[in-house]
């Protein structure tokens, strides 16, 4: 088993495991490898270091220093970004109702009061949007993960 770093055109990073450098690399050329976020099959595998277990290193010691610092709020990692993100979409999933097709319309319609206001989800093309936004309707693009997309959820 080969466990590879990938990372897809839009920077995301993510594991992925294959029974070989052949089976990644077939599953590659078929665009049957995809990334977990954004389902973008432009993946590439990204260089990894054996990992080396030195029994006599240590991390370095902290600076000493007069008591009077503040910590700093450590940087998120694209890791803890990523799943934030597939966090918010979960949420996503779980507090809307899916009208596929139909977003357009069913948000126009909950917009001038002909049916209940609720949270909604589906597609629309960014020529939708526009018009959507035109009229003074607020709507987002969220990226789905195609893993999470149909009946599964």
């Amino acid at each position: 088993m080969k466990v590879l770093n990938l990372r897809c055109t839009l920077g995301h990073g993510f594991e992925g495991w294959f029974a070989s450098e052949d089976d990644f690399l077939g599953q590659t050329a078929r665009g049957a490898v995809e990334c977990p976020l954004c389902a973008d099959t432009g993946v590439t595998r990204l260089p990894s270091a054996p990992r080396l277990n030195l029994s006599g290193a240590r991390e370095p010691a902290a600076a000493s220093g007069t008591g009077t610092e503040v910590a700093a709020k450590p940087e998120p990692t694209p890791a803890d970004l990523q799943a934030l993100w597939l966090k918010t979409v979960h949420h996503v999933l779980k507090h809307t109702e899916d009208v596929g097709e139909r977003f357009p319309e069913e948000a126009r319609r909950i917009h001038y009061g002909e049916s209940r206001h609720r949270g909604i989800r589906g597609q629309a093309s960014a020529d939708e949007r526009a018009a959507l936004a035109d009229e003074g309707i607020d709507v987002m693009p969220l990226p789905m993960p195609s893993a999470l997309k149909g009946s599964a959820h």
